[in-house]
């Protein structure tokens, strides 16, 4: 009987044991395990993974606790502007969207342009024009926003006028902050996303984020770029990334893991660990999920924690946050 499961994440970052007040660290427990159960639920019903994926980002999308549609940073302007993207590993067709202002479920609207047009990407005000073509409700933007995002900005801001502390170590503009609040440590960090394997033997991967605190000029990161946030092929794995985005972009993170597995024979677990190893080199941080053929997994990361789960083939559900929890199943 063909194994079937699949892997969720809600970010990586500076995440702590002792910096974790207990009853928060319950609530997040709980939400991923919800997003695991509604995922897993569609594959126990002999759905296929894309159904899979977009039920268990959807629960994520909605939870204020995670940075992606409510819940979402705000860029320089005060706005939620968020991205997402999904790719079938059976067909290799994949949909995504970029600069959204008023999606209430990214995830959904990037599986409509993969399903439903003949492109791949859309943008803003185009991809909600598509939207409402579609019969998509267009919900205000405060509807996003929490009060701790705002905060988050506002500190944001104050650090960039500050001077130096919105420079990195090359000098560049970072647009960055640190907060005090270990929720926001590293704000470039949240990103949710899912991997899934169906009964069909079929892989799927998706990715949905509200980007970087303070992000300006249209600033795009890893998660809706096909290759770079999500990958899918049905011949070795599906993988959601999350981190520090313009450096995942830069290794084509989530391809080059599917490429080392079929180019080289690298199992999932070494691929994972050499691609992310590159990540590193070039200083960037965060992390990956991701299944393959087989039902085998990996949660690999470089920062002290990421919010994950996952659950396969009728095993127990593994609910995970910290670097010293698994990180397989």
């Amino acid at each position: 009987m063909q194994k079937y499961g699949l892997v969720i994440h809600g970010g990586a970052g500076v995440i702590r044991r002792n910096e974790m007040p207990p009853a928060l660290e319950a609530q997040f427990r709980a939400k991923l395990a919800e997003a695991l159960a509604a995922g897993y639920a569609r594959l126990e019903d002999g759905d296929p993974a894309l159904d899979a994926v977009t039920a268990a980002i959807n629960v994520l999308e909605d939870c204020p606790l995670f940075n992606s549609a409510r819940g979402a940073v705000l860029n320089a302007d005060g706005l939620c502007e968020l991205d997402a993207s999904i790719m079938s590993g059976r067909t290799l067709e994949a949909g995504a969207v970029a600069g959204l202002n008023h999606i209430k479920n990214p995830i959904n609207l990037a599986r409509d342009v993969m399903e439903k047009s003949a492109h791949v990407m859309m943008a803003a005000r185009g991809a909600e024009k598509f939207a409402q073509s579609l019969g998509y409700e267009l919900v205000p933007n405060d509807y996003f926003q929490t009060d701790l995002r705002r905060a988050q900005l506002a500190k944001a801001r104050a650090q960039e006028t500050a001077g130096p502390a919105a420079f990195d170590r090359h000098g560049r503009v970072t647009f960055a902050t640190v907060d005090d609040n270990y929720l926001l440590h590293e704000a470039k960090f949240g990103t949710v996303g899912c991997a899934a394997l169906d009964h069909e033997g079929n892989l799927a991967a998706g990715t949905s984020t509200g980007g970087m605190t303070n992000k300006k000029f249209g600033r795009v990161g890893d998660s809706p770029i096909i290759g770079a946030g999500t990958y899918a092929n049905n011949a070795t794995c599906a993988i959601s990334c999350t981190g520090w985005g313009e450096f995942f972009i830069r290794v084509s993170a989530a391809h080059d893991v599917s490429a080392r597995m079929e180019y080289t024979g690298a199992s999932l677990q070494e691929a994972a660990t050499a691609t992310l190893a590159r990540v590193s080199r070039l200083g960037g941080n965060g992390g990956l999920i991701a299944i393959d053929a087989r039902g085998q997994v990996t949660m690999e990361f470089n920062s002290p924690g990421m919010y994950r789960a996952g659950r396969v083939g009728g095993g127990q559900p593994l609910v995970a946050i910290y670097g010293d929890e698994p990180r397989g199943l």
